[in-house]
């Protein structure tokens, strides 16, 4: 059965620019998104293994994950969560400036849902948060939003 509710998205993020545009952009949205925000890698493994301070996290619908974090790349969070049985059907997109094979690649085979290039552009950076909204929120059915 699916449930209709707000969708959480966990941005994993450390560029403060980046996590306020895209704040701002789904602020702009008329969906009921609730957007929290780790500014590294191992704040981002913590958040979704409900450790120390985030014990009472709620489990994201999505991940919006940039690649070149500090203390744990996103690599290394993709691969973590992929790995876990728990965690593993989470969506991950790689929201990121590289537009290098080996990443793409590397992504891909560490099971991403999608990788997206961060336009430095405001108003492209914009449009590329609508069309993840558009895609992952109001096209697709989440995990989290079916009930067995």
């Amino acid at each position: 059965m699916i449930q209709s509710r707000s969708v959480h998205i966990l941005l994993i993020e450390d560029n403060p620019g980046d996590v306020r545009l895209t704040q701002e952009a789904f602020r702009e949205s008329n969906l009921p998104i609730k957007l929290d925000v780790v500014m590294d890698g191992l704040e981002g493994v913590r958040y979704l293994r409900k450790q120390g301070k985030y014990e009472h996290a709620t489990t994201p619908d999505l991940v919006l994950l940039d690649l070149n974090l500090p203390k744990m790349d996103g690599r290394q969070v993709l691969q973590d969560i992929k790995n876990d049985p728990e965690l593993r059907r989470i969506p991950i997109v790689v929201l990121t400036t590289s537009n290098a094979e080996h990443d793409i690649l590397q992504c891909y085979d560490l099971h991403a849902n999608s990788y997206v290039n961060k336009p430095v552009d405001f108003d492209q950076f914009f449009d590329i948060i609508r069309q993840i909204e558009a895609f992952w929120i109001q096209t697709s059915i989440l995990p989290s939003m079916v009930h067995v």
